[in-house]
């Protein structure tokens, strides 16, 4: 994630109210944050995050609205509290005075105010609304000058203690304080705008459980990993690759993403691919000899850049004298055919047309371009990839739209355009009946030469999307994957009957549902009664005891012959160490003197989570047996001892 506001991005507001806001910062536009004002989107641009800005009305001789940061000490002062003290805990008093104390020195002296009996009439407040208003319309005052006069007009305001005198300014503050903070639009701060508008949509799930998935899953970055090959021949054993059934709009699938390093697009490629570079513009409008002075200026034209201000977009610019040194013999240039003074023309200027010789002010300037990059399929990755497993024809990952990334028109650019793998549930069990993982019929070229151009590129884009499909479910079915992570609504254990074979041994396997029911009935079917139980029928059925065993296959002993649907809804000796926990953090004020747990925490669903271990059973029967010993016979050595052997 990049540590400045770059154009483009969705950034969070942190209101003074509390309430958060996300919203994208687009160039040459205004926010709105409602009541608290406008301002350009522009004054954001390269400035770091976690920073408060304050927005100062216009005033006299002023066109647009500026913002100011707010400094740390600052806000650590209003935040203590350490600015404002009641007038009477600061003077001397006793207790004769007839006022009840809460905490009173042995010398009488007042250590803490009670404001048992402080009467809240809004009759002390002599400041009315429509005076307020007509304050904040009036626009040259500002929201601390606005405090103030409100506090300045309360009649009981020193009969309030340190803690009531805070907290009002707090309320007051958050009500007419033109503020906000800019936060980067992380897991974190995605997770929690959402659960306070729409919980239901991401399955109520929370920062913290969110890290429990990544922890227990292994989530990594596994790019410096490699797939092997297993002893079939065919299956695959790592590479850093993992199944995800997500049903919470791509949130999950983003915070494995920001595990892996593959979920904000590089620093590199934040320009669009339709956006000419500043350098360009500037080339084109001052003509041919600006051109070729750039051209051939090399770092004089980089550090005019810097110079004047531009931006740096990472586009370089093409020199024409990049591969010749300039002190190149006059034998290498001799050697080219265009150093004959008959056909030479400049390096810098375009082919000519016509023998003809025309000016070179003449010749319309060409734009310096990048060189082709070469072309990568989308999910072409072998390793550090994520495969996500859904039930309708595209996969639901609107949440991944606040990453730079549309999983309907995806930008080649982004990581995930390669390290992100969809498979419907179709491809995967029923591969054959999928029409898109069917190969369309080969022309010939000549049949192609023939065909218009919309035809032919119809055609050549079905045989690129069969190709890709092809490929990706080929991959999926060969399994070998380091875990599995399931957050769906479906029910857990027709999952886990599908794609726990897929996962290599020793891999994780994590399931998260908001309830603890579903769970409690996996932990069941993979329990180590239930795992006896499967190998005794499975020993009986398959000869008797003689230990016969027949590799299905979907991962078992003779599975589809064997196991009872009521019984055995799973093999259950796929998985082991089967475990069911759950974990919530609560949120605390930590203020001095006033650090407690926030009394009004959202509730909810407590959110619980599935954990096992991928292992490979043993085929055949399996015995244990100790070394016997024999009987120990007593040996006599003496009239009353006896000796062991």
């Amino acid at each position: 994630m990049h540590s400045h506001i770059r154009p483009h991005t969705h950034v969070v507001l942190r209101l003074p109210s509390g309430i958060l806001k996300v919203l994208e910062i687009k160039p040459n536009t205004n926010i709105n944050i409602g009541k608290f004002g406008t301002f350009p989107a522009n004054l954001l641009l390269g400035r770091p995050y976690y920073l408060t800005f304050e927005i100062l009305d216009k005033e006299d001789g002023r066109s647009k609205t500026e913002l100011r940061v707010v400094p740390a000490a600052e806000l650590h002062a209003e935040a203590l509290g350490s600015d404002h003290v009641t007038p009477a805990e600061s003077r001397e008093e006793t207790v004769e005075g007839g006022v009840e104390f809460d905490i009173v020195r042995d010398d009488g002296e007042v250590i803490m105010r009670s404001n048992r009996l402080t009467l809240d009439d809004p009759s002390r407040q002599t400041l009315s609304m429509e005076e307020i208003e007509e304050l904040k319309k009036a626009g040259t005052t500002s929201g601390k000058e606005i405090i103030e006069k409100i506090m300045a007009s309360h009649l009981a305001i020193d009969e309030k203690t340190s803690f009531s005198l805070a907290k009002y300014t707090l309320r007051k503050s958050r009500k007419y304080l033109k503020r906000f903070t800019v936060l980067p639009l992380d897991i974190g701060m995605l997770t929690e705008f959402i659960t306070e508008r729409e919980a239901y949509k991401i399955m109520e799930l929370r920062e913290e459980s969110l890290g429990l998935i990544s922890s227990w899953a292994n989530i990594h970055c596994g790019s410096a990993s490699r797939v092997l090959t297993a002893r079939d021949g065919v299956s695959q054993i790592g590479g850093g690759r993992w199944l995800v059934v997500d049903d919470t709009g791509g949130l999950v699938v983003a915070a494995l993403a920001e595990k892996m390093g593959i979920l904000y697009p590089n620093k590199d490629e934040d320009q669009p691919s339709g956006e000419v570079s500043p350098v360009s513009e500037a080339t084109l409008s001052n003509g041919p000899k600006q051109q070729d002075a750039t051209l051939n200026g090399g770092e004089k034209a980089r550090a005019a850049e810097t110079s004047q201000g531009l931006p740096q977009n990472g586009l370089d610019i093409e020199m024409a004298d990049a591969d010749v040194p300039a002190s190149a013999p006059q034998e290498a240039q001799s050697s080219d055919p265009t150093s004959d003074p008959a056909n030479s023309q400049s390096a810098n200027d375009p082919p000519s047309t016509s023998p003809s010789k025309e000016p070179a002010n003449s010749k319309t300037p060409s734009l310096p371009r990048k060189p082709p990059r070469p072309h990568i399929p989308q999910s072409a990755f072998p390793t550090n990839t994520l495969t996500i497993i859904h039930t309708n024809s595209q996969p639901n990952l609107s949440l991944l739209k606040y990453f730079s990334f549309d999983p309907g028109a995806p930008t080649p650019s982004h990581p995930l355009y390669h390290h992100l793998k969809s498979v419907s549930w179709l491809q995967l069990l029923h591969p054959s009946e999928d029409p898109s993982y069917i190969e369309p019929e080969p022309l010939s070229e000549e049949v192609l030469a023939s065909l218009k151009s919309s035809k032919r590129g119809n055609y050549y884009r079905k045989r690129r999307r069969w190709e890709r499909t092809s490929r990706v479910v080929d991959e999926t079915r060969r399994g070998g994957f380091d875990g599995l992570v399931v957050a769906s609504v479906m029910d857990p254990a027709t999952i886990l009957k599908a794609l726990v074979p897929l996962v290599r041994g020793a891999g994780r396997v994590v399931v998260y549902n908001p309830n603890a029911e579903p769970l409690v009935e996996l932990c069941d079917f993979y329990s180590k009664e239930r795992r006896t139980a499967y190998i005794s029928r499975q020993t009986a059925h398959l000869g008797k005891g003689t230990g016969l065993g027949i590799k299905s296959e979907n991962g078992g002993n003779g599975e589809d012959d064997v196991e009872d649907a009521d019984d055995f809804p799973v093999n259950p000796t796929l998985l082991l160490a089967p475990t069911l926990q759950t974990a919530r953090a609560r949120h605390w004020q930590v203020l001095p003197g006033r650090t407690h747990p926030m009394m009004t925490s959202r509730g909810g669903a407590e959110g619980y989570l599935f954990t096992a271990t991928r292992v490979l059973p043993a085929e055949g029967k399996v015995e244990a047996r100790g070394h016997g010993r024999g009987k120990k016979r007593k040996v006599a050595v003496g009239p009353d001892t006896a000796v062991s052997v």
